[in-house]
């Protein structure tokens, strides 16, 4: 048995690309917002290529045990029409997979944290603002090093609260976490 091949979106410097927002916001006192609105953008392309990406890993499933080699036709390739026909819950969880994943990553990824840095960035600017004498130069890019310093700090606690989530809505309508629906 070979060792399983790594996952470009998780477990390569891919994954961090998931993160462009948080940055983005954190940057957001000292950039124009098309920068944070850009930063958005990466971190969805990230989203969606991870979604595409666990949807075909989810296509390459065989469930049902295959056929014997000689007994299938020379044209006949695991993409072609008639190998989908060979496992009829193929299409279910290929969009279980995908709707998951860009679920999960949305939340988890996008929505949720770039909403606790905006706040956050958004708070600190404020009570600096009201605290202190500090020139605003000197305040928005303290509010920026207190945004990046969070980062670390949330991923987590956000990650397991959309895994909890998930496991409590989305996911009971396709049978426990992370497996498709059985076929009817």
């Amino acid at each position: 048995m070979g060792a399983e091949e790594p996952d470009l979106y998780r477990d390569t410097w891919v994954r961090y690309l998931g993160y462009a927002n948080e940055v983005g916001e954190s940057f957001r006192p000292l950039v124009p917002v098309s920068v944070v609105w850009a930063s958005y953008g990466v971190a969805t392309a990230y989203v969606t290529a991870d979604a595409i990406d666990k949807g075909r890993k989810a296509a390459a499933v065989s469930v049902a045990p295959s056929p014997a080699p000689q007994l299938l036709p020379p044209t006949l390739t695991p993409l072609s029409p008639q190998a989908h026909a060979q496992d009829p819950a193929q299409p279910t969880r290929v969009g279980v997979a995908v709707v998951d994943t860009f679920v999960w990553q949305g939340l988890a990824s996008v929505a949720i944290p770039g909403f606790t840095i905006n706040r956050l960035c958004a708070a600190s600017l404020a009570l600096l603002g009201t605290l202190t004498r500090w020139p605003l130069p000197l305040r928005r890019w303290t509010t920026t090093a207190l945004g990046l310093a969070a980062i670390p700090f949330i991923i987590t606690p956000i990650d397991r609260t959309v895994d909890f989530l998930m496991d409590s809505s989305l996911r009971k309508l396709y049978g426990a976490p992370g497996e498709p629906p059985a076929p009817h």
